[in-house]
């Protein structure tokens, strides 16, 4: 009887773990999203660093963050904290180009080297998939509307798009 008893609540408490981690998991979805609309609606790279750190430091494997996380700190003129999270966003998602595109110019600000073999390992992806050649584009001018004649951006737009 007390082995089982001890099965039951071994079970329970496992049970419980998990229903915490997928409630835990849906509120840093929510959180994610909230934080891209609210960029979306205009707020500032400043106001939404805080929820884009707490994500990322309750789920340090999400890529998508860690690459959100970087283009905030690229916008509040944070370079070197920009670095390195889109060092993370790569390493998660290698194939990513906004994390890629992320690094060079966090590599541009912080005057590191590394920029054209970021360039080069993002042109492919660009020739390749349209959609994905339209995105970056609408991502670059959104930096620029947020950051008027931003050096680093404009380089990085130049070497992608103009041949």
């Amino acid at each position: 009887w007390a082995f089982f008893t001890a099965a039951f609540h071994d079970c329970f408490f496992k049970f419980l773990f998990l229903i915490y981690f997928l409630c835990s998991m849906q509120t840093l979805e929510t959180k994610f999203d909230e934080g891209i609309n609210r960029y979306k609606e205009g707020e500032s790279a400043e106001s939404l660093l805080p929820v884009f750190k707490e994500i990322c430091q309750q789920a340090p494997k999400n890529s998508a963050a860690q690459t959100c996380l970087a283009w905030l700190y690229l916008l509040a003129d944070k370079p070197n904290a920009a670095h390195k999270a889109a060092t993370r966003a790569v390493k998660l998602a290698p194939n990513d180009p906004q994390a890629r595109v992320n690094l060079a110019i966090a590599l541009l600000e912080t005057g590191k080297s590394g920029v054209r073999d970021q360039i080069d390992q993002i042109a492919p992806f660009l020739s390749a998939v349209d959609e994905l050649q339209a995105e970056i584009k609408e991502n670059l001018e959104e930096g620029l509307r947020r950051k008027p004649e931003w050096k680093s951006l404009l380089r990085v737009q130049k070497w992608l798009f103009d041949s």
